[in-house]
C-alpha cells in the first residue's frame, strides 16, 4: 500500500482523507469520568454499529487509507465481538490503537488476545499523578491501578503503550508530578488532552488562555528530555507555540534537529524514524474535519468527537463520501472561513485554532480559539494603523 506509506510520513491529502479517523465502538463504559465526552453509561444501545456494518466501516477505513484508526468509546471492551473486529481490520491492512477503560475489564488476558488479534497500540488515560487524584476524576476506586497493571501488561508482551491526559483545572497544578510518572513507564506517546467544555466536562473549569501557553511551555520542555512523543489534542495553537520557539532558537544558533528531537514535522530529523508500532506523527495543519474524523456509535461521521454536528451516516453514505463531500467537512478545510484574530492569523493554515471549542463556546464554528493569547501581525497592524 504505497499510498499509505506516504501517508504515514505526512502526504495527506486531506481533501481525500484523514490522517486520524476515530469509531466510537459504544458509549458503554463502567467509569463515571468528570469530563467524559461522551456522557458513557453502563449499558450498551441497541442502535450501536452491528459487526457486519462495523466490518464495512474498516472496509472503508482500508479503501481511503487511512494512517491511524483508533476505536474507542466509553470502552470497547464492552463490546464482545472487539477481539474479532480487531482481528478483521489487522487482515485489511489497517493499523488499529485501542483505547479501553481501566476497569476490571481491562485484564492481562485481553491485552494479550488484543495483540495476538493485531492490535498495534494500546491507549489508556492518566489523570492524576496518584490514585486519590486519578480516581476522583476518573469517578471509580481502582482505576489508577488498573491503569499502571494494563501499561506494565501492554509492555511485557511488547505492546507500544499511548498514556492519554486531560488537563483541567483539576490537575494543572499536577503537571510536573504526572510527567515524572510518565517518565518511569516506558510508553510510546503522551497525548495531551486540552478540556473542551462539552459532555460532562461542560461543568468543568477550563483553564485560561495564559495558562495554555504555560502548558505548552511545560510540554515543549519535556520533549526536550523523555524519550517518549508528545502531542497535543484540541489545542492546535501549539503548533504556533512550537514554531515561535523554533524562530527563537535559531536566533540562538541551534540547528533544526537540536530544537525539536521529538517533532520531526518541525524539525530536520529523518523522515523514516518512526515510532516502533508504525504509527505515523500526525502532520501539520491536522484539525476537526480537516485530517480528523470521528464516527459514533450508531455512525454518525463528525468532524471530532468534542463537536457534536454530523455530516452524515455511515449507515446511509460511505466514509469517504461524508468525507471528502459533505458541506459541512468541506466548509472546515476551507481556511479562509475562519472569523477573528483565526481569520487574520499568520499560522491559521497550521493552526487554525480548535473548532470544537469555538463551537462549544460561541456557538460557531468558525469563531477565535477562545483561549489562545496570540495576537496575529496583521491583527497587530489594523490596531496600529500601520
Amino acid at each position: 500500500m504505497e499510498g499509505c506509506r506516504g501517508a504515514m510520513q505526512g502526504n495527506v491529502n486531506f481533501d481525500e482523507r484523514p490522517f486520524v479517523a476515530i469509531w466510537e465502538t459504544t458509549q458503554a463504559c463502567d467509569l463515571a469520568c468528570i469530563h467524559c465526552r461522551a456522557c458513557a453509561q453502563p449499558l450498551r444501545n441497541s442502535q450501536e454499529l452491528t459487526t457486519d456494518e462495523a466490518k464495512r466501516l474498516i472496509d472503508d477505513i482500508a479503501a481511503m487509507e487511512v494512517p491511524v484508526f483508533v476505536l474507542t468509546g466509553g470502552d470497547p471492551l464492552k463490546r464482545p465481538d472487539i477481539f474479532e473486529l480487531v482481528q478483521y481490520a489487522a487482515k485489511r491492512g489497517v493499523r488499529i490503537s485501542l483505547t479501553p477503560s481501566a476497569t476490571p475489564l481491562l485484564t492481562r488476558d485481553s491485552i494479550i488476545r488484543l495483540k495476538a488479534a493485531g492490535l498495534v497500540r494500546l491507549a489508556v488515560s492518566l489523570d492524576g499523578p496518584t490514585a486519590a487524584i486519578h480516581d476522583a476524576f476518573r469517578g471509580v476506586p481502582g482505576s489508577y491501578r488498573w491503569t499502571l497493571d494494563a501499561v506494565r501488561w501492554a509492555r511485557e508482551i511488547g505492546l507500544p503503550v499511548q498514556i492519554n491526559t486531560t488537563i483541567t483545572r483539576h490537575n494543572l497544578a499536577m503537571i510536573d508530578d504526572i510527567i515524572r510518572l510518565l517518565e518511569t513507564l516506558d510508553i510510546t506517546l503522551w497525548s495531551v488532552f486540552f478540556l473542551v467544555p462539552t459532555g460532562r466536562g461542560s461543568g468543568i473549569d477550563l483553564i485560561s488562555a495564559e495558562e495554555f501557553e504555560q502548558v505548552f511551555d511545560k510540554l515543549y520542555l519535556t520533549s526536550r528530555r523523555v524519550l517518549f512523543d508528545i502531542k497535543s489534542t484540541e489545542a492546535q495553537h501549539y503548533r504556533r507555540y512550537l514554531l515561535q520557539r523554533r524562530t527563537e532558537q535559531r536566533r540562538n544558533g541551534e540547528q533544526p534537529g537540536q530544537m525539536f528531537p521529538r517533532f520531526p514535522q518541525l524539525s530536520a530529523m529523518p523522515s523514516g524514524m518512526e515510532p516502533s508500532d508504525g504509527i505515523g506523527r500526525a502532520p501539520r495543519g491536522i484539525n476537526d474535519g480537516k485530517g480528523f474524523v470521528f464516527v459514533s456509535h450508531t455512525g454518525e461521521v463528525y468532524p471530532s468527537g468534542f463537536l457534536p454536528i454530523s455530516g452524515g451516516n455511515v449507515r446511509r453514505e460511505s466514509l469517504a463520501e461524508i468525507y471528502r463531500n459533505s458541506p459541512l467537512f468541506r466548509s472546515l478545510r476551507d481556511s479562509k472561513n475562519l472569523e477573528g484574530k483565526c481569520g487574520v492569523c499568520e499560522y491559521r493554515e497550521i493552526c487554525g485554532g480548535s473548532r470544537s471549542r469555538s463551537y462549544a463556546m460561541t456557538g460557531n464554528l468558525f469563531a477565535e480559539e477562545p483561549c489562545c493569547t496570540y495576537e496575529p501581525k496583521a491583527a497587530l497592524q489594523h490596531a496600529t494603523g500601520a
